[in-house]
């Protein structure tokens, strides 16, 4: 892309946590945003909260359940109608399910997981990437987890399906690269976004606050990460000045993925 054309960004799961907080670093970047998220009410706070802070931003909003391909289609068709290029695009969208052991995993959850996870970050590349390379450019970041490149007790179809998006990140790089297009995946640990507050719950029903304590303290840091942390590397990822950064999967953590058995 060239200097004077203005950066377009997807950003889906764009209603709260992880994805929020890209789309108003992105904002602070001066990208035109294409928000993308299955809840509409969070959806439009999110758009609203963007633009009190930035007000200048041109922000168009798509209801989409990323398990759908149709529904992916249509957030890329609507971005490049309303602006035209898509230069950026943030996979984010994405579920936890439950906690539960291998053989006793409920098969509805397992399969929506999978769906979500795997599926929606494949349909964005699917759709995404033939625009990209008639531009000759894209940035693409792909959101893994920690459990995109370590086990996790009781998450087996969380852990399957980030392992994935790694793998997926990987193929797009060596597939793509050659046309000016740098994909990358992150891998963030337990970062304070409402998702991860509902996993705590799940952990300790009457006291969440105190399995997330103590979860951070196996933490280098002795503290869970801020999606403002995360959002920083992100928008890095998805800028021109990333330009030979790609198929990497990148931990977001505080250094805990370092760590060999338990401390």
């Amino acid at each position: 892309m060239t200097s004077n054309q203005q950066r377009v960004s997807i950003i889906t799961g764009a209603g709260m946590g992880l994805g929020l907080a890209a789309s108003k670093e992105l904002a602070a970047q001066n990208h035109h945003l294409s928000l993308v998220d299955y809840n509409e009410q969070a959806l439009n706070d999110a758009k609203q909260e963007i633009l009190n802070e930035y007000p200048n931003t041109q922000i168009i909003t798509v209801v989409a359940d990323v398990s759908n391909e149709e529904a992916v289609k249509n957030y890329v068709d609507r971005t490049m109608e309303a602006f035209g290029r898509i230069d950026a695009l943030y996979n984010n969208a994405g579920i936890e399910g439950k906690q539960a052991g291998i053989t006793e995993y409920d098969l509805t959850v397992f399969k929506k997981v999978i769906d979500i996870n795997l599926m929606g970050v494949y349909y964005g590349l699917r759709y995404v990437l033939p625009i990209m390379q008639q531009q000759q450019y894209g940035r693409i970041v792909n959101v893994a987890s920690v459990g995109g490149i370590r086990g996790v007790l009781n998450q087996m179809p969380y852990v399957a399906s980030k392992h994935a998006v790694t793998g997926m990140t990987k193929n797009t790089a060596l597939e793509f690269g050659r046309y000016n297009i740098m994909t990358n995946a992150i891998a963030p640990g337990a970062i304070l976004t409402p998702m991860v507050a509902e996993a705590f719950k799940q952990v300790n029903p009457a006291d969440p606050k105190a399995a997330e304590t103590e979860y951070a303290q196996r933490n280098p840091t002795k503290r869970l990460g801020l999606p403002k942390e995360v959002a920083k590397v992100v928008a890095f990822l998805l800028s021109e000045d990333n330009g030979y950064v790609n198929g990497q999967t990148i931990a977001i953590d505080g250094g805990e993925s370092n760590i060999y058995g338990n401390s």
